[in-house]
């Protein structure tokens, strides 16, 4: 007998439409096509215990269960983060398939070597005593809420989900001078040929970029401003403020000459959950530091 890795079992709730599991799996779960491949294949999709054919209509309140036995996934090896003994994890959030976390500023989001330790994604796997699987990731200098999955499977749903804009993430960042209102900026973000470390508006092989901006409170010399992803490319919010003229306080590479910690953070998530799709709110309080200095910049 198969021992699965992976399962997942859902109850179909009183509003469910009715739908053919392949649309069910596919339209509303957005798996992968190759996933539905593997489980119509090896007939590891289960309708109330029993195998259909993937045109067969699912009701409400049907119980169907996904079985992966790991070799469905393109890499199932490589995310192999080294645990954190007893790691300090702030878990803002935590079901069956995922967690969100809130990262502390200083911190890296995942390795960049065979080996390395201390970063958020170790800490994760030493939370949950098994490998984790990330999503998406935030920079080294920012704080906030981070999206890590459980198991593989739905590592390409959430990617799905974000591209979609179904998942919004929104920040907080103290910003230099003085920005009214809101608006939206859309320019294009690539390489910076002249420094590694950077993106820049218009750089090479540049991408479509997209900000979304909300004044919070403003004086002559700074702003408080709420920041909404329309897209996620590297330091896009960070590139973009800098390019309005208003540089995120404490930016160690865009914003140099200010010597302050840097003020960015992930304080909200707008998640949509796998499987029930379940929309929820879920809030990253802000740092300490960050809170009491806006005393400090006059913006309380």
């Amino acid at each position: 007998m198969v021992n699965y890795q992976w399962q997942i079992q859902e109850q179909l709730a009183a509003n469910q439409p009715v739908l053919s599991i392949r649309e069910l799996l596919q339209q509303q779960w957005l798996l992968p096509k190759r996933f539905v491949h593997y489980l119509r294949s090896r007939r590891q999709v289960l309708v109330n215990g029993k195998y259909h054919s993937m045109n067969t209509a699912i009701h409400p309140g049907d119980q169907v269960v996904l079985q992966f036995k790991g070799d469905e996934f393109r890499h199932p090896g490589n995310n192999q983060y080294i645990p954190t003994n007893n790691p300090k994890l702030d878990v803002l959030y935590e079901n069956r398939d995922l967690l969100v976390v809130n990262k502390p500023r200083g911190q890296k989001s995942h390795p960049n070597e065979t080996g390395e330790t201390g970063t958020l994604m170790n800490d994760v796997a030493g939370y949950l005593h098994h490998q984790a699987y990330m999503v998406h990731r935030i920079d080294l200098q920012t704080s906030g809420a981070v999206i890590v999955a459980k198991n593989p499977v739905v590592v390409p749903i959430l990617d799905r989900l974000i591209s979609l804009g179904k998942i919004h993430r929104e920040y907080l960042a103290l910003v230099e001078g003085q920005i009214k209102g809101s608006g939206e900026w859309d320019w294009p973000i690539g390489n910076d040929p002249s420094d590694i470390r950077k993106r820049k508006v218009n750089g090479e092989h540049s991408q479509r970029a997209q900000t979304f901006y909300q004044t919070v409170k403003s004086n002559s010399e700074y702003s408080l401003v709420d920041l909404k992803l329309g897209t996620g490319r590297t330091h896009q919010l960070r590139v973009h403020l800098e390019y309005s003229g208003h540089p995120i306080v404490g930016d160690p590479i865009y914003n140099p000459s200010s010597s302050a910690k840097m003020y960015l953070h992930g304080y909200k998530q707008r998640l949509v959950v796998p499987f029930s799709n379940q929309k929820i709110t879920i809030t990253a309080p802000l740092p300490d530091y960050f809170s009491q200095d806006l005393v400090k910049y006059h913006l309380e």
